[in-house]
């Protein structure tokens, strides 16, 4: 009991310390600390990168314990990801990423995705508003094409 309160109070701290170290990053950087929370299952450090259309007007606490219950009910897994260059338009920005995962409902054979993040201006910051799954047909908008010969 002890131990997980402990631990409780050591998230938080680290969460409250990354929100007041970084004022304002990149659309490019938002996405990449986000994904990177994720990948360590650090879920209350992933939630300052989201717009609160994104967590649904949900706590923080709220929100970590609902992602970490759905990223372990589907045994979801991030291996690597890599985040492209975005499209700055006002107080809004595109972000491609391309995601090597797996679970076992969406994606059981870790497949690359092909992912789009939108991002809006919250709070003086940026925040991810929205995460799409392109189709093949868009991604040639957003992902630069292997040159002949490349994988």
């Amino acid at each position: 009991m002890l131990a997980g309160l402990l631990a409780a109070v050591v998230c938080w701290h680290a969460a409250a310390a990354e929100s007041t170290a970084a004022p304002d990053l990149t659309p490019e950087a938002t996405v990449t600390r986000y994904l990177e929370a994720l990948k360590a299952g650090n879920f209350t450090a992933a939630y300052d990168y989201l717009s609160k259309g994104m967590v649904e007007n949900k706590s923080r606490a709220d929100w970590a314990k609902e992602q970490q219950w759905s990223m372990q009910m589907s045994d979801a897994k991030i291996f690597e990801f890599h985040v492209y260059p975005g499209k700055i338009d006002g107080d809004k920005a595109r972000v491609p990423d391309l995601l090597s995962s797996q679970d076992k409902f969406l994606n059981q054979l870790g497949l690359p995705e092909h992912e789009l993040y939108t991002l809006i201006r919250e709070d003086g910051r940026w925040k991810i508003d929205q995460q799409l799954l392109l189709e093949h047909s868009e991604q040639g908008k957003w992902f630069p094409t292997p040159a002949p010969g490349g994988k």
